[in-house]
């Protein structure tokens, strides 16, 4: 039996290869979907049955009952989003379906943006008796691609009938109704045809994943929304150079399509960048200077370090680079503030408040996002092109979740392909794309402090993040995980983190760190309603317009749960660490890491590995 996976232009309308009338309805409906590289497939067997997506992961899927009816061959047309370390769940999934029953699975999904947050990330293949046999790309920019397996349904006969307990299952169940039609699909035995053997399963890495998944959903974005191109504001820091890193991976993706042979991203290529005369990309760097600009906007606050990094960087990716001093309208509008107040506010390096200060960085920030956004609109008619520029976000998901942005600063542009990506995450990114995107100043973004650099850089003093947000990164991944995914509030957060980190912390600083962290996630909880619209990559996002639909008003004193805590807190001696590897748990072989025990929800909240 061959079965042939791939996108509707593969497909012909011949009913007389379609026995199940259901399916054959589900194909005329998605023969005629928008450009999702809707892998639709296809196949010559005996006895089949479709599964629709969310089907395949129910408690009782259909696949289990359906088994046992004495279907062989399980379709699933599917619409399944990428999300950072999924794809091993869905394959177990496939797995799982056909290894202890027996049979065929062949599953076809959408590849590319719906338009929105989310990015599909295809993957179909063909699974039989457990193996795969047949697996196609998980992040591509191609409008088509099959995926072909041939296949002996005897495999699946064989192996049900060994299985005792099948055969007795089986026997009982009612039979389900079948459409029976003349035509003989099967080929004959013939050795010119080699069956398909059983692949090792191709996995990319988290920060392959991180550069192909948003990269293909940048080139979706931009050729189907007719800008002519991305602005950056670029900081030399490590969230606006991934940013930076990612369309330039778009850039690499595009010119190997081209060199491939795929004339609709050639096409694609020429009306973006304005080629003519029958030019087109080449070359990686060229492709970016058409297409990207990245603007360096620095200020009295901004270091050298960070000027120099925007700037290698950009040279390695090909950007056309500006840069700008933001001191003059800083200083215009402060003017002017006095001229209204009779006042002039100061950082409290210099003696101001914290209300001062926090006004002074807040004024740099959102000068930023209006020339940002002046430039995209702009600069194509100062070189002139024709269209427009969309701007590029650049904030994470843990800032986004701390609230450590400024309404309306950089972190407010058309879209962002970082918006729900750790700051974790995103430091191994960029270690792995200084070697192998071919940008090498990377490694030294990565190595560099996290700073906002917006305020004054003393002898005595330099502005870092951490500090600024009074939690570290690794620590905000895991509230993040614990408050979205496991729906814990201040006093289940602080029970399981009393497990996570009980040996090494003691149950009182647990409790300070959670009430910290409820205090600033309830006080900026509405900046989350203004996010950019981003990649979705994790599934604790707190952007309220889809992922998070929280309220964006809480009391951030949180009285009776932050009094409950401090209770626990005495009541479990706060001021020791709570768990000890004692000689009883040695005894039994039970192992105490230096992260403390596990609560059941607080198992795997921390290590992005775990797969959620």
């Amino acid at each position: 039996m061959m079965a042939i996976i791939g996108n509707s232009g593969g497909l012909r309308h011949g009913s007389k290869r379609i026995i199940s009338r259901t399916f054959y309805y589900l194909l005329q409906s998605l023969m005629h979907c928008r450009r999702q590289q809707y892998h639709l497939a296809m196949v010559m067997f005996s006895f089949l049955t479709p599964e629709v997506c969310e089907e395949l992961f129910t408690p009782m899927p259909p696949h289990a009952e359906l088994a046992l009816n004495g279907v062989e061959v399980f379709m699933n047309a599917s619409g399944s989003h990428h999300q950072l370390r999924k794809l091993d769940i869905r394959l177990r999934a496939f797995i799982g379906a056909t290894h202890s029953r027996g049979g065929v699975y062949m599953y076809s999904n959408h590849q590319g943006c719906d338009g929105g947050r989310l990015y599909y990330d295809g993957c179909s293949c063909v699974v039989v008796n457990g193996d795969v046999v047949a697996q196609g790309s998980q992040f591509s920019i191609k409008d088509v691609e099959l995926v072909v397996a041939q296949i002996d349904l005897d495999a699946v006969a064989s192996l049900r009938g060994s299985i005792s307990s099948f055969q007795g299952q089986a026997s009982c169940k009612k039979k389900i109704s079948s459409v029976l039609v003349p035509f003989k699909l099967c080929q004959s035995f013939n050795l010119q045809m080699s069956l398909s053997s059983p692949l090792k399963i191709r996995y990319h890495s988290p920060e392959e994943e991180i550069a192909f998944g948003p990269a293909c959903w940048l080139w979706d974005y931009l050729r189907r929304s007719g800008a002519s191109g991305f602005l950056l504001p670029l900081s030399g820091g490590a969230d606006s150079s991934s940013v930076a890193a990612i369309v330039g991976c778009m850039c690499q993706l595009a010119v190997r399509e081209i060199e491939n042979g795929d004339e609709q991203v050639k096409a694609d290529a020429i009306r973006i960048g304005h080629y003519t005369d029958g030019q087109f990309p080449t070359n990686s760097k060229e492709f970016a200077k058409r297409i990207f600009y990245t603007v360096f906007m620095g200020s009295e606050n901004s270091s050298e370090a960070t000027k120099t990094r925007a700037k290698v960087l950009a040279d390695e990716i090909g950007s056309w680079h500006l840069d700008v001093s933001i001191d003059g309208v800083v200083s215009a509008l402060l003017s002017l503030f006095q001229t209204l107040t009779g006042k002039r506010p100061h950082y409290k390096v210099d003696g101001g408040s914290n209300i001062e200060n926090l006004g002074l960085q807040n004024i740099q920030a959102r000068i930023r996002m209006v020339l940002a956004f002046m430039l995209a609109s702009l600069l194509p008619w100062v070189h002139s092109k024709p269209g427009f520029y969309l701007v590029l976000g650049s904030s994470n998901v843990d800032e986004g979740l701390r609230g450590y942005l400024t309404k309306y600063d950089c972190s407010s542009a058309d879209i962002n392909p970082i918006g729900s990506i750790s700051k974790i995450d995103l430091r191994a990114f960029l270690k792995w794309a200084a070697i192998h995107l071919g940008f090498p100043s990377l490694a030294e973004v990565e190595a560099a402090p996290p700073t906002a650099e917006l305020e004054p850089i003393r002898a005595n003093y330099s502005q870092l993040d951490e500090v600024d947000m009074g939690m570290a990164y690794e620590e905000l991944s895991v509230y993040g995980r614990l408050r979205k995914i496991f729906r814990c509030g201040p006093v289940s957060m602080f029970k399981n983190l009393c497990y996570k980190w009980g040996g090494n912390r003691t149950p009182l600083e647990a409790a300070e760190k959670v009430k910290h962290f409820f205090k600033y996630y309830s006080i900026n909880r509405h900046k989350m309603t203004v996010l950019t619209p981003s990649y979705h990559a994790e599934s604790y996002s707190p952007e309220d317009n889809r992922f998070d639909l929280r309220q964006f008003l809480y009391n951030a004193r949180w009285p009776y749960q932050f009094r409950k805590i401090d209770e626990l807190a005495r009541d479990l001696d706060g001021d020791k660490v709570a768990i000890t590897k004692s000689t009883d748990q040695e005894k039994v072989g039970v192992s105490v890491t230096t992260d403390g025990g596990m609560g059941v929800v607080a198992a795997g909240s921390g290590d992005p590995r775990a797969g959620f």
